[in-house]
């Protein structure tokens, strides 16, 4: 049966146990699930399920269920790639819409808990490992500083962690992905003009996640007269220019991760990020070390008399295998706990 179509009947509430949790990340494409017993358990079952495979957020939390023979949780943490300004939710980067009170009264849940999909990694930043990290310039952290993060994939998120007391922190939520698009260059000019005419504002995000690569690509082979080729995606965007395949598209990659930096930059300064800025995302961890030797460190810096600022700040890109957002979502349980 096609996921579309799955029997909306939902697990018997009989089974429920308040103590269980279901953690979501939930982005505008992938929606990862996992099963944890209580605070401080480990995430267990951890599935991915596609978001357009499932018309509403409910039908792709019970399918989950279903297929791991769960019955429903007394708790449920969301982290959704989403302002979260009210009760009512409409996605950004995908067709779901809901109202947080009848999702936690059809599932007849003790506590549901929405957040942003960035405010929840901020909040797993403490904890992760140093073998989830590798750093890219920069010196030592300062301790209790203000953290950064951002990252881009189908779109741009951005959050912190500022500190609070002897040990607690309080993480930010916003949609700086949304600030407009910061171009140096006479070509990055070039392309946010070009994205300004075909989407109304250049954001940053219009031209740092997967969609603005691909963009970029076709408007960089516009102006030069150039074909796409075969080129119909941003992975494919990505695979010929780490092959040096295409001059455009080594290009755009370029200056994808230049636009990057001069955004984490501005992020930085904003924060007085001394506690570093970590980069999250589908995209950049993909990269792998050619993304240490792209143009992001030094756009990153280039802010004239305040280079020496940011120089000193590390920067790290998260290359958990599982979403760390996970483990924010179940901290933001804990804290209501």
């Amino acid at each position: 049966m096609c996921p579309k179509h799955h029997d909306r009947s939902r697990p018997s509430v009989t089974a429920q146990h308040l103590g269980d949790r279901l953690i979501a990340d939930i982005g505008g494409t992938n929606a990862r699930f996992a099963w944890q017993a209580g605070p401080g358990t480990p995430l267990l079952n951890t599935q991915v399920l596609q978001v357009a495979d499932f018309p509403r957020l409910q039908d792709a939390i019970l399918s989950y269920l279903g297929g791991i023979g769960r019955g429903i949780p007394g708790a449920v943490a969301v982290a959704i790639a989403n302002p979260i300004t009210g009760d009512q939710v409409h996605m950004t980067n995908a067709d779901w819409s809901f109202s947080q009170a009848a999702v936690k009264d059809e599932l007849g849940l003790h506590t549901f808990r929405l957040l942003n999909d960035f405010t929840a990694l901020a909040l797993a930043l403490p904890d992760l490992p140093s073998t989830e990290l590798r750093q890219v310039g920069g010196t030592t952290p300062m301790p209790r500083a203000p953290i950064a993060l951002l990252g881009a994939g189908t779109g741009l998120g951005v959050s912190g962690l500022v500190p609070v007391g002897e040990a607690g922190w309080v993480p930010l939520s916003g949609e700086g992905g949304h600030v407009t698009l910061p171009a140096v260059t006479a070509r990055e000019r070039l392309v946010m003009d070009g994205l300004a005419l075909q989407y109304g504002h250049a954001s940053a995000e219009r031209l740092v996640c997967g969609q603005g690569l691909l963009d970029t690509f076709g408007l960089l082979c516009r102006a030069d007269g150039v074909a796409v080729g075969p080129i119909h995606n941003a992975a494919g965007v990505t695979d010929a220019a780490l092959k040096a395949d295409h001059p455009q598209a080594m290009e755009a990659l370029n200056m994808f991760c230049a636009v990057l930096g001069t955004v984490a930059g501005n992020l930085a300064l904003t924060l007085g990020a001394h506690g570093g800025l970590y980069v999250g995302g589908g995209i950049v961890p993909r990269l792998g070390a050619w993304f240490d030797a792209s143009p992001f460190r030094e756009r990153f810096e280039a802010k004239g008399r305040f280079k020496p600022y940011l120089a000193n700040i590390p920067v790290w890109v998260i290359t958990s295998a599982q979403s760390p957002a996970l483990l924010g979502a179940a901290r933001s349980l804990d804290a209501l706990a």
